[in-house]
């Protein structure tokens, strides 16, 4: 899964880097310690145009009454994702990329205490995660939500934990946003060998208040 993530890089050079006009009520970063039901920016294609906007992380379904009718639904799994009522519709027609630097993931110790890690690219360039997006609430006060899609985690994930965000090569961003025709499915695989690095962190943040440069430095031995 992926339920926290950080994004160090400006949301000016975000908009350059995926050429996506941007709206003014994306985040400012950098952003240290990005949590579920946060406002994240995403990129989006729509009528042949890129935008780089705001979203809550957390799906809301067309259903929904409320936003906490049903679990909250930060990731989607690749597996079933094209059959699962809440995501199927997104997954056809609404895909999106959410930019970050990195994201963190969770082991435990012998006593179960959570230890956090800290995984990036290996020369520290910009992450898209593969996305979904759906419009939610009454017509007058819709709100863009999404979520971010998940896999089974290749070899170098899978000592921390057995899930990892889908991760979008910029060569393939036109063919995850619907520019470049249908066989999006192919690309919900994990990582190659080699992309990431990984370690330790402080565990301080465990705490969704925590945030600041400090929490994504290797944890001293």
């Amino acid at each position: 899964m992926c339920g926290r993530f950080v994004i160090k890089h400006p949301e000016d050079e975000m908009a350059r880097l995926f050429e996506g006009l941007p709206s003014n009520d994306v985040p400012v970063g950098p952003r240290y310690n990005i949590c579920p039901t946060d406002t994240v920016g995403v990129v989006t294609s729509e009528d042949g145009a890129r935008r780089y906007r705001a979203m809550r992380w957390g799906f809301l379904p067309h259903w929904y009454k409320s936003e906490t009718q049903g679990p909250l639904l930060i990731n989607a799994r690749s597996e079933t994702i094209a059959e699962k009522p809440a995501f199927r519709a997104a997954c056809r027609a609404r895909r999106c990329l959410i930019p970050a630097t990195g994201f963190y993931e969770w082991t435990k110790d012998d006593e179960g205490k959570r230890l956090p890690w800290y995984i990036h690219a290996k020369d520290d360039t910009p992450l898209a995660f593969a996305g979904v997006w759906q419009d939610w609430g009454p017509e007058d006060a819709r709100a863009p939500t999404c979520a971010i899609v998940t896999c089974a985690a290749g070899p170098e994930m899978s000592a921390i934990h057995h899930r990892e965000p889908v991760t979008i090569a910029q060569k393939d961003w036109p063919l995850w946003l619907g520019e470049a025709g249908k066989g999006a499915a192919v690309l919900m695989t994990a990582a190659p060998d080699g992309w990431y690095d990984s370690f330790r962190v402080d565990p301080k943040v465990n705490s969704n208040r925590a945030e600041g440069p400090d929490l994504i430095l290797p944890l001293a031995a």
